[in-house]
């Protein structure tokens, strides 16, 4: 008898048919045990009968597989009209749905010069590297770009303000798409891209409201491409009709029963996935594990274990019990003196970097402005009328403060609260790298040194000073933001 597992969910494909594994299953299962097992029968597990499946499968859908393929290089095809090949980009993640894409846009466009971009964000599967490094080595005419955030370390910024959760994905931000960001601003700098993409409408909620064109700055979190998703309307099955059908190698997570290869401590990750990681990264889990129970004890949890065991950290919200959370929780006061003005506690001194800040509202008008109490003045670009001043400010309470005087009645609401993000970056900033992809002109340079705008690129389009982009105005607002305030 022919041999064969395939898993999908929470269900096992047995020799084609179905058995439910629950939650509890896995759960109540010895990851050691396990693994001993795996070792122990290593030498009779092949994959000869899968493959006898594999041949079935692919030719009794081979004509489905032709039709869907027909119509996604034509879509390839249709989308990169108007851009040249050197603009085109594919994302490559390493997994089976980027991997797909890849392989289409190379067939569809009959270039393998093409530019493949993959994110290391350092917390990726052993084995999604080692695919990496294959993937590059099989395409040598493909210019294949690696980026990572060299400046952090995940493991740092989790201590300082908390795990990722559901909601709180700031890692995708800061070990991703912005240093996919940065890598488009060096090697394209201005010029308009498109970025081949592997997402699919089914994968979840959240991505069955894209379109399979993409350019809005709600949808995109790299302002300066357009995104196009080749398989968007495809099942997962097709996916894998096609990598079997045309022989395309994969990343080996997927042979050890991973839906999803990914970052491998992700709080999307499902109870199986974490099960598995324990079996195949058990040094890596434990530390995952010990400092999840850590964090969970310093915020005060009354049963630290269980609230990481069953799952909890993952739905946590904003920054209840981490001390970075006050860098958030800004003061402000009406200034006694003048109307229209407000006074804004600050966590460090005034500088020039928080004059900077204020440039996307503004122009600064360096021969305005109360010299004597070196107050900063910031003009409509379009009219040069005043609209905003800002000046350090000393504040019974506050240890350091800037006044904000609004000079435009007209929009006051608008620009205090402009205001108010900006201050909240200047305290809060982690380098989240959020705002570097938001920005299409590639105004804002964020480092250790420091939050930028340079003021001759910054075309004051205003979406990283509105809610509508960048709720809050820093995702720190977002992340660190307590149940008090």
């Amino acid at each position: 008898m022919r041999e064969s597992v395939w898993a999908i969910g929470s269900k096992y494909y047995v020799n084609g048919e179905p058995h439910n594994i629950t939650i509890a299953e896995i759960q109540s299962f010895d990851p050691v045990e396990v693994r001993e097992k795996l070792d122990r029968y290593a030498e009779g597990n092949d994959d000869t009968d899968f493959r006898h499946y594999v041949k079935a499968f692919v030719k009794a859908n081979r004509a489905h597989k032709n039709e869907i393929v027909h119509e996604a290089c034509e879509f390839i095809v249709e989308a990169s009209k108007g851009y040249p090949d050197e603009n085109l980009v594919v994302s490559f993640s390493g997994g089976k749905d980027s991997t797909v894409t890849a392989d289409l846009a190379v067939r569809a466009l009959s270039n393998p010069y093409l530019v493949h971009i993959f994110g290391d964000t350092t917390l990726e599967f052993p084995s999604t590297i080692e695919y990496a490094e294959r993937f590059r080595s099989s395409h040598p005419l493909a210019v294949f770009k690696t980026t990572k955030n060299y400046e952090q370390s995940f493991y740092d910024v989790a201590e300082e303000i908390g795990p990722p959760a559901r909601m709180m994905r700031w890692c995708c931000s800061m070990f991703k798409t912005g240093p996919i960001s940065r890598a488009f601003k060096g090697l394209f700098g201005d010029q308009p891209i498109l970025t081949f993409y592997g997402i699919r409408k089914g994968e979840s909620v959240s991505r069955s409201k894209y379109n399979r064109i993409e350019d809005s700055a709600e949808s995109v979190k790299i302002q300066r491409q357009k995104v196009a998703a080749p398989i968007f309307y495809w099942n997962d099955i097709d996916v894998w009709l096609y990598i079997l059908a045309e022989g395309v190698d994969f990343n080996d997570a997927y042979r050890l029963g991973y839906e999803r290869v990914g970052c491998w401590c992700c709080p999307n990750n499902n109870p199986r996935a974490q099960f598995l990681s324990q079996i195949y990264m058990p040094e890596e889990s434990e530390k995952w594990h010990t400092f999840l129970v850590d964090f969970a004890r310093r915020i005060g949890k009354p049963d630290p274990e269980v609230y990481v065991d069953t799952g909890k950290w993952k739905a946590r919200q904003g920054g209840n019990g981490v001390t970075a959370a006050s860098s958030v929780q800004v003061d402000a006061s009406h200034c006694a003196t003048e109307d229209n003005a407000m006074i804004f506690s600050l966590e460090r001194p005034f500088s020039e970097e928080l004059v900077g800040l204020f440039t996307p509202i503004g122009d600064y008008a360096p021969d305005l402005g109360r010299k004597l109490l070196d107050e900063r003045l910031f003009v409509d670009p379009r009219t040069s009328e005043p609209v905003i001043a800002v000046m350090p400010f000393i504040q019974p309470g506050y240890e350091h403060a800037v006044k904000v005087r609004i000079l435009r009645d007209s929009d006051s609401e608008t620009l205090l609260r402009q205001a108010k993000y900006q201050v909240v970056k200047y305290n809060a900033c982690r380098q989240c790298l959020k705002c570097e992809s938001l920005c299409r002109f590639g105004a804002i340079t964020i480092t250790g040194d420091g939050y930028r705008i340079d003021p001759a690129k910054c075309a004051h389009c205003k979406q990283c000073v509105t809610d509508k982009y960048l709720e809050g105005g820093c995702l720190m607002r977002k992340y660190l933001k307590t149940k008090d305030e």
